[in-house]
């Protein structure tokens, strides 16, 4: 599972951690109903997750899209607004569960969180 925060947001490390939970949570229910087999194989292994960041919407967009396309699962966290962003704000993406080497061809040149 990885999970990339909108670098141009500048959250705090705080309100960055409660997005990715928020995407790693979404994903698990996503994948139980989608991919239960992807889920099963990802809660066997340890349930890896990796935080990445991008710097704009836009790269995050294009991200979805090729993750899409490769079959893998994808999540949009949407902030409610209460503190640090406007309500509707796209935070934090999420992809997976899924394998490494499905996920590192898309997101394993990103910086870490």
């Amino acid at each position: 599972m990885v999970l990339v925060v909108r670098g141009e947001l500048r959250l705090t490390a705080g309100k960055a951690a409660v997005q990715v939970a928020h995407a790693a949570v979404l994903l698990t229910q996503k994948a139980a109903a989608r991919a239960p087999r992807d889920l099963a194989d990802w809660l066997a292994d340890g349930q890896m997750k990796v935080a990445v960041t991008v710097p704009t919407l836009e790269e995050m967009s294009s991200l979805e899209r090729v993750a899409r396309a490769a079959g893998i699962l994808t999540v949009w966290v949407e902030d409610a607004g209460f503190t640090e962003v406007p309500p509707g704000t796209r935070t934090c993406l999420g992809l997976g569960p899924a394998r490494v080497n499905a996920l590192d061809p898309i997101t394993g040149g990103l910086p870490l969180l």
